[in-house]
């Protein structure tokens, strides 16, 4: 293909996926399927990096993300991002609302509510219609500029094609985790062995702060917006900006409301304080604010914060109820997690039963008896969590909690390793739990994706002794499947047909399902890329580990670890022989030229021609080898903007050889 074709076809790819991200996130019609969407991506994806000069800057890909930041560069706000007066009760706002109408001598004033969402605050800047830079709040004078990890959330708009728009303008939102993706992250961290994250909101903030954008896109945050900043803003009220933002295809909540006055302030809040545990998010209170910008403008600012808005929090629903027990649940890596068994209660909207204690530190520290009442609440928490213990009603007879030392299901001493809050059941090959545990985790979608088992299936499979290792899967047959409970001739042979078209799954998926102790998804991908094959894998020393991309040294030593056991190479072994992939697929750089042959690098920074995996590539494609640390038998390390001082020093201390991103061109040209 020709430049110039190529220029015109990715014009057109760039238009038609932005058309259609915006059909799919803002207004939920999709009129193509996922998989043509992705033909599409696909296609753009290998021209930008066949032309790399000819990427537009509003192409999707960026919500792909791919940079890699070392250091967040510090930006001044135009406008401050100045914080809101906080208050809890109906006595403070009919205050706020006094000192309004004296502040604008009896003149005629409504309100705008909208619901205050438990996230990050984001600034947005967008010059000609292009988004160029995302701040966050930092503390209000200047924050850090996160604009590659934003513009990988597929709800903001890269370019506003309305016509007639201000040259430059801001807009202010909240970065949030969807419950249901917090919930699944969270999901995911326990199927690996990760201590699952606290919260929604921190969660948000620390993934905002990540370095990789491409991990930061698979996070799939969302971004609600609802301010307007500018120099030329056409609009005489909030509610007009708004309206503004919706039309140029911001995303708006729809739950705000024009209120004309102080009572019809007081029902919003009504409404909406059961009714936003509905919402596909965390809130935690309501902000009002002055409708009328002229109005805003005479009543000015505090020092800290405006006097036209202020934000009513809602107090985080907390019940006394009996602690009645404390049951033990272990999961596929063995990891032991205590769950309070509580008297049921009814909590923001469901009946609690039950709340997770998290590990033997929180106990020691809530400084449990079993028989006390405690507070359990959900503020800011998708699930219920226990607070504390209504000391007034302890019965001093009641004696602290002796957290167990064997587990609960196999009776097996169980460990503590140092640095871990957890305890866990190392009985690998016998406890019930991580055998059933680690079969539904070889079959899920994102493994070996054998959709006609499930959980239940896998439990009576067990039960009955046909299945105790992912392996015994491809040795049943129709004669085993019926002896399970509701199970036809027809679903016996979807069952099979789905264990044998789970053959086919990539090495990647396979190396994944197996289940090795913090390889996530991700890693597993970088280590098939990187080893090629599981021999190769499998026999990697803890300092070739090291080198593969994403691994580091928690990783590299579980990995070590896993293939050292006969248990686990028995089960490759049978995997093997029952027809699974073990040989990488993935797609290798063309071979260009043999001149970096034998010369090993490390990335570090943000450079201006390359994203740094096109880097990656491009160095293999010449010969070369990318590591992941710098050592004395390294190379180059090659240097972009924004390089943390770590890695240079290092380089400088063993020597290594620092060259720049217009030195490296260079070397490859000859």
């Amino acid at each position: 293909m020709t430049q110039p074709e190529a220029k015109k076809r990715i014009e057109t790819l760039t238009e038609q996926i932005n058309y259609h991200n915006d059909l799919y996130y803002q207004h939920s019609k999709p009129e193509i399927s996922d998989y043509a969407f992705d033909q599409l991506l696909n296609e753009l994806l290998t021209l930008e990096k066949e032309f790399p000069e000819l990427g537009l800057p509003d192409s999707p890909t960026q919500r792909v993300g791919g940079t890699i930041t070392k250091e967040f560069a510090t930006v001044v706000h135009q406008y401050p991002m100045l914080s809101l007066g906080n208050t809890y009760s109906y006595e403070e706002l009919t205050d706020f609302d006094g000192r309004v109408a004296k502040g604008l001598e009896g003149e005629a004033y409504e309100y705008f509510c909208e619901l205050k969402f438990d996230g990050i605050s984001i600034s947005l800047i967008y010059e000609n219609g292009l988004l160029t830079k995302a701040v966050t709040r930092g503390d209000g004078v200047r924050g850090d500029d996160v604009t590659a990890n934003i513009k990988t959330i597929r709800t903001l708009p890269l370019r506003i094609k309305q016509k007639n728009i201000p040259p430059k303008f801001e807009v202010r939102g909240e970065v949030f985790l969807p419950k249901e993706v917090f919930k699944q992250l969270n999901k995911e961290r326990e199927d690996i062995g990760e201590e699952t994250y606290a919260n929604a909101r921190n969660t948000a903030s620390g993934t905002v702060k990540m370095q990789d954008s491409g991990e930061v896109a698979r996070r799939k945050l969302d971004c609600y917006i609802y301010y307007l900043l500018g120099e030329d803003i056409e609009a005489e009220t909030h509610a007009d900006a708004i309206k503004q933002l919706e039309l140029w295809g911001f995303k708006v909540s729809p739950t705000y409301k024009k209120c004309k006055d102080i009572q019809e302030v007081f029902d919003y809040i009504n409404h909406w304080e059961k009714k936003r545990d509905d919402l596909p998010l965390e809130t935690d209170g309501v902000v009002i604010k002055i409708n009328s910008l002229e109005q805003q403008e005479r009543l000015g600012f505090t020092a800290k914060s405006p006097r036209w808005a202020i934000a009513y929090k809602y107090k985080a629903e907390s019940i006394s109820t009996k602690l009645k027990g404390i049951t033990y649940q272990v999961g596929r890596t063995g990891a032991v997690t205590p769950v309070a068994e509580l008297e049921p209660v009814f909590l923001a909207g469901t009946t609690v039963k039950r709340a997770s204690l998290h590990n033997a530190n929180e106990i020691a520290r809530l400084d449990l008896r079993i028989g006390d009442y405690v507070f359990v609440e959900k503020g800011g928490e998708i699930i219920p969590k226990v607070t504390g213990v209504d000391l007034s009603k302890r019965n001093e007879s009641l004696k602290a909690v002796d957290y167990i030392t064997s587990c609960p299901e196999c009776n097996t001493k169980l460990i503590r390793k140092e640095g871990e809050a957890n305890h866990y059941c190392p009985n690998e090959e016998g406890c019930p739990p991580q055998i059933k545990g680690r079969i539904e985790h070889f079959i899920q979608r994102k493994a070996m994706d054998i959709d006609s088992l499930g959980e239940q299936t896998i439990k009576q499979l067990f039960d009955l002794g046909l299945v105790k290792t992912p392996a015994d899967l491809y040795d049943l047959k129709k004669v085993d499947l019926l002896k399970l409970e509701k199970v036809k001739d027809k679903s016996a042979q979807n069952m099979l047909a789905g264990i044998e078209q789970s053959k086919t799954q990539p090495f990647e998926n396979v190396l994944f399902a197996i289940g090795i102790r913090y390889v996530g998804k991700t890693v597993a991908e970088k280590l098939a890329r990187h080893f090629k094959n599981i021999d190769a894998l499998s026999s990697g020393t803890y300092e070739q580990l090291l080198e593969a991309p994403e691994v580091g040294e928690k990783i590299a030593q579980s990995v070590v670890e896993y293939f050292k056991d006969p248990n686990h190479q028995k089960e490759i072994s049978r995997l093997r022989a029952a027809g699974l992939q073990f040989e990488s697929t993935m797609q290798v750089p063309n071979v260009v030229s043999h001149v970096l042959e034998g010369k090993s690098f490390v990335v570090s920074g943000v450079f201006q021609n390359y994203e740094r995996e096109q880097l990656k590539e491009v160095i293999a494609s010449h010969g070369g080898k990318v590591l992941s640390s710098v050592s004395g038998k390294l190379d180059y390390l090659l240097a972009g903007e924004n390089m943390g001082p770590a890695k240079r020093e290092k380089a400088e201390q063993l020597g290594v050889k620092i060259i720049s991103e217009e030195e490296f061109k260079k070397m490859i040209e000859g």
